[in-house]
């Protein structure tokens, strides 16, 4: 089999170079190669069966068409500043043009109209009141699409490619094929193989260990990015209104009092829930909010960023490991009230009860977060949440809860060209799981890159 383009991994990143090559050059024959479903056969059998975790071979939640931001709250970020590091290889100006082209897809595609952030007086509020309390707020235009209506928006861009490419469901990758320092296509798990004049890897956060070990392989320069390891928060929702009603994400960053440590609040879900993720066999904690149901309470995680210096360069293997021993001793996720970990105990169902916010992820151990997250991140992330109390009353509490841990997978960069092209001609890598984004917009909007540079070499552009 010969096809012009192959995209392994059929995420955000992975669809809008779909999109945007068969926009321009329909006649060019692509294939879309993922490891998980289709959109309309991802469903959790926990979710069906109200089962516990089956521990599926690929998880539905975070594998599959959309890939894992098929079942996020949504959250578009229209600011260069958010959500990735394409600032890197493209002008500033330029990136925001791209940004302002890949939502008006989605806008196209269901996503709705309404944009929170655009009020400068408001913003400006928020600005003088977070650098009075050493907090950085980054402000952002942002569009919400809701973990339900998320859904709808990607099965309306499987349909538009529906008979334009090839697409390959519940198939692994195991090699990209090179010769003579050029991609060539691609060899399957079950011993296939595949040709392509241009690869396009886009594998997601779920496979970033994976693309990590074939970029060894082909003896790729790896860049470091930092692990960002930390908690998801939850908090009755009136307590964040006052922001979440003007910017719906605030986005702050702190640097702790004693390490000097980067820490940052992600993924700010208001009258959300708090969700897990099974990911290679270990959970890990996130947030949904809805466009058509509420909860009462609000979540968002708090980040500590950490570079690793020589000898150390395996950050995922150091984030799945904090991650294990959170498993291995609450068999999950834990989740701790911050008045039981500052008085050094365990959180019980009782102490838990008696707090005024009512978890919402149901099948949380209570426990003690401080037998899994090393003392400099528990300290970081103390300070993070006393500089926040003072701009947002309450999240300081003794009720606030704690669930741990929250670890983002995207912590290895391979270099990269301009046009986000490998060392290897012709293979080029994109999205979470290559290191260059960190949410939606610029996952989608890498993806636009590296079609536009394949485009080029075709004419077609």
């Amino acid at each position: 089999m010969k096809y012009d383009v192959i995209i392994v991994g059929a995420g955000p990143a992975g669809i809008f170079s779909a999109l945007e090559i068969i926009g321009k050059a329909p006649e060019l024959k692509i294939l879309i190669v993922e490891k998980g479903k289709d959109i309309d056969k991802r469903q959790c059998p926990m979710d069906i069966q109200g089962v516990p975790c089956m521990s599926c071979p690929e998880c539905d939640l975070v594998s599959g068409w959309g890939g894992a931001g098929a079942f996020s709250d949504g959250k578009l970020n229209l600011s260069p500043e958010i959500g990735g590091f394409l600032s890197r290889y493209i002008d500033i100006n330029v990136l925001q043009s791209l940004i302002d082209y890949v939502d008006s897809i989605y806008v196209r595609f269901g996503a709705p109209e309404k944009l929170y952030g655009g009020d400068e007086k408001d913003i400006l509020r928020i600005k003088d009141i977070s650098a009075k309390n050493d907090l950085t707020f980054i402000p952002s235009k942002i569009r919400h699409i809701g973990t339900d209506r998320c859904r709808d928006v990607l099965k309306k861009m499987r349909d538009i490619v529906n008979g334009k490419i090839a697409t390959m469901f519940n198939t692994d990758v195991q090699h990209i094929l090179v010769e003579k320092k050029k991609a060539v296509g691609i060899k399957l798990k079950d011993g296939h193989e595949i040709f392509s004049d241009y690869v396009i890897l886009a594998p997601g956060r779920a496979s970033a260990r994976w693309l990590e070990t074939e970029s060894r392989r082909l003896k790729l320069t790896l860049l470091k990015n930092p692990v960002d390891i930390g908690v998801r928060v939850e908090v009755p929702a009136p307590v964040l209104e006052p922001l979440t009603s003007i910017t719906y994400e605030p986005k702050l960053i702190f640097y702790s009092k004693k390490f000097d440590d980067k820490v940052r609040t992600f993924c700010v879900n208001p009258y959300g829930e708090v969700v897990k993720e099974h990911i290679k066999d270990i959970w890990t904690v996130n947030g949904h909010s809805y466009a058509e149901r509420k909860t009462n309470n609000t979540n968002f995680a708090i980040l500590v960023s950490t570079f690793f210096t020589e000898p150390f360069d395996e950050p995922i293997s150091y984030g799945t490991y904090i991650a294990r021993l959170a498993n291995f001793l609450g068999g999950g996720v834990i989740v701790q009230r911050l008045g039981d970990l500052l008085k050094g105990r365990r959180s019980t169902h009782e102490r838990i009860s008696k707090g005024i916010v009512e978890p919402t992820l149901k099948d949380a151990t209570p426990g003690d977060l401080s037998f899994v997250l090393p003392y400099r991140y528990l300290s970081d992330i103390m300070e993070m949440l006393e500089a926040m109390d003072k701009i947002a009353p309450g999240i300081n509490s003794r009720h606030t809860l704690l669930y741990g841990v929250e670890v983002k997978f995207y912590s290895m960069q391979i270099k990269l060209s301009n046009a986000l092209e490998t060392e290897i001609k012709n293979l080029f890598a994109i999205g979470d799981g290559a290191g260059v984004s960190r949410g939606l917009i610029h996952a989608s909007a890498s993806g636009v890159i590296a079609a536009g540079e394949i485009l080029r070499r075709y004419g077609r552009v």
